[in-house]
């Protein structure tokens, strides 16, 4: 007789037989992809922080949720109205209003409502813990682009002895003239690397240290330990390049068809030393490379280079006068000798580099402003009956440096010319210049989609942002008035990453940013430019023009195509100097935009 299966057992079988064979529910459609975009390295606690939702249709009343490290939620944020789209994919950007996240801690957004998104990680905390390391990085970019004989870098040699007499050419007319030695040489050994070849120019070094000694003046606990002796490396040949009276402009040529110069071959520094060329050689400027002066022996010298020349002498003497006043006095010497030698009468047709429209600056007043505080605030410091002369002299300038429409840039130092007058003299004057360009500011990254003052993209990209940054910073620090905080916080979020491409622009800071920087030294050797500022998304012609005439690439990463728009891309690529080019200029203004922040 057969055995009858136990009733369980057969209930258990058409359950599975059930449970096998009846339709399974269809999987919940994937969100449509989204972006977010913060500052990757992080707000203060009690700043306005607002990131960017790049969505591809808009957002608004989207729910988003902070989460902290453990994945746990901590805020839950909506999405404000859109500002407008930022190309053809991303039809909306919306706002996330962090500004209540105020616990230090390392946070991201993720976003699930109607669109899905995770932004980079960032950090919330006080300036210091945030944006010292910043500072420590910018120093290690000015000691990895050293020249001479005094280097840090293990990865390279001495270079560029010849620098040590090399001769003077006079000026050329234009870029296609021969160069005519003068038949005087100076020791034009030292400094900075400008950029990514290796010329060196009298006015951005003074820019670069006007900055870095600020930062050491005023930066209290945040300075870098490395600052110091990085300043007397690039005071030290500020000081060989005005000798006898004589200003001179710079260090190496550009080179054109007759023969080539420090643009036209990849090399490492120290491989010009081992060149074997003589005179008429195409390549014997880049060994033996001329130097040219700001003016003839006994002319005055253009009033920019004066006036940003002085200010970075006078300012040496403010560091050395409490520790050494033979060097403090000495520097101020020669800060006023040089500065009395200003051609005030100066147009339009200023002195910066050859050729002019590498930095073709086109204000003189802003640096003579510059200049004659700090020659005032260094007379102060060191007991000089001639301070209150230059603290005239720096009013003066100043009130013709108004209505002005940018921030604090290479080419426009106003910013801190208003702030040194200040701690001289706070006249209403200086705070109402810098509300009026402050303003200007404001109305136009209104209008921008992702609340940049500069637009989406152009030349000294980045820098303009972090100069915004630190002219808000400036404005706060002299007033008191913090009715602009929250612009600058906006600025150097755009700078570091809350951007259309999410590209933090300072090489080392955040989890995104240039892998191929546009730096002879970085990609030669393999080695990251940790703590340069490069220029970031520049117009679409310059940046298609130059992936068009350029040779194979040597590093190229991945394409940020996607975010690109018509009037603005962005290429990780060592060819493109438009967008992946750091500078000294550059570095030295997101060096004092990050020193403010920590301080604050």
């Amino acid at each position: 007789m057969k055995r009858r299966p136990h009733r369980l057992i057969l209930t258990l079988l058409l359950l599975l037989t059930t449970s096998c064979s009846a339709p399974r529910p269809a999987p919940e459609p994937a969100l449509p992809a989204a972006r977010i975009r913060v500052d990757q390295v992080g707000w203060t606690t009690g700043e306005t922080k607002i990131a960017m939702l790049l969505a591809p249709d808009d957002a608004a009343g989207a729910r988003a949720t902070v989460v902290d490290q453990r994945g746990n939620p901590v805020l839950m944020v909506i999405a404000g109205a859109s500002r407008g789209a930022w190309n053809a994919r991303y039809r909306a950007v919306n706002p996330l209003d962090l500004t209540d996240l105020r616990t230090p801690g390392t946070y991201r957004v993720r976003l699930d409502d109607r669109f899905s998104a995770q932004s980079p990680q960032f950090r919330i905390g006080d300036g210091g813990t945030l944006y010292a390391p910043l500072l420590a990085d910018s120093v290690r970019y000015f000691q990895s682009h050293r020249d001479g004989a005094d280097q840090v870098d293990v990865q390279r040699r001495p270079a560029h002895a010849d620098d040590r007499a090399a001769t003077v050419y006079r000026t050329p007319d234009h870029d296609d003239a021969p160069l005519e030695a003068t038949g005087a040489r100076i020791d034009a050994e030292g400094g900075w690397y400008d950029a990514g070849d290796y010329l060196k120019f009298t006015h951005t070094t003074a820019y670069a240290l006007v900055v870095m000694q600020l930062v050491q003046r005023d930066g209290g606990a945040s300075r870098p330990a490395t600052l110091a002796a990085e300043i007397r490396h690039g005071l030290d040949w500020l000081t060989r390049m005005y000798t006898d009276g004589v200003l001179y402009t710079q260090v190496g040529v550009g080179g054109n068809d007759e023969y080539l110069g420090d643009h036209d071959a990849w090399r490492l520094p120290q491989d010009d030393d081992e060149l074997d060329v003589g005179p008429g050689d195409r390549r014997y400027f880049q060994r033996y490379r001329p130097v040219f002066r700001a003016a003839e022996p006994g002319d005055p010298i253009s009033p920019n280079l004066a006036g940003r020349v002085a200010a970075a002498f006078a300012l040496g003497a403010q560091l050395d006068a409490g520790t050494d006043q033979a060097r403090a006095r000495s520097l101020l010497e020669t800060a006023a000798t040089l500065f009395a030698q200003a051609d005030t009468s100066a147009g339009d047709d200023l002195v910066t580099t050859v050729p002019r429209d590498f930095y073709p600056e086109e204000s003189f007043a802003d640096d003579l402003a510059l200049g004659a505080a700090e020659l005032a605030l260094a007379g102060k410091a060191l007991g000089d009956r001639r301070a209150a002369e230059w603290t005239g002299q720096a009013q003066r300038w100043a009130d013709e440096t108004g209505g002005g429409d940018d921030g604090l840039t290479v080419y426009d130092v106003d910013a801190l010319a208003d702030a040194e007058v200040y701690r001289l003299a706070p006249v209403g004057s200086l705070a109402t210049d810098l509300r009026g360009r402050l303003d200007q500011a404001v109305r136009a990254a209104s209008a921008d989609p992702m609340g940049a003052a500069s637009g989406s993209g152009g030349a000294d990209y980045a820098a303009r942002q972090l100069g915004w940054a630190a002219t808000a910073a400036l404005y706060q620090r002299m007033t008191g008035d913090d009715q602009y905080a929250a612009f600058g916080s906006a600025q150097r979020a755009v700078a570091l990453g809350a951007n259309g491409w999410g590209l933090s622009m300072v090489i080392g800071a955040g989890d995104v940013y240039p892998a191929c920087p546009h730096d002879q030294i970085g990609t030669l050797t393999g080695t990251p430019v940790t703590g340069a500022v490069v220029n970031g998304p520049n117009t679409a012609g310059r940046v298609e023009s130059l992936e068009d005439e350029a040779p194979g690439s040597l590093c190229s990463r991945r394409s940020y195509a996607e975010f690109d728009r018509d009037d603005a891309q962005y290429t990780d690529d060592m060819r493109v100097s438009a967008t992946n080019e750091p500078s000294l200029d550059f570095t030295a203004t997101g060096m004092l935009a990050f020193a403010l922040t920590a301080a604050a």
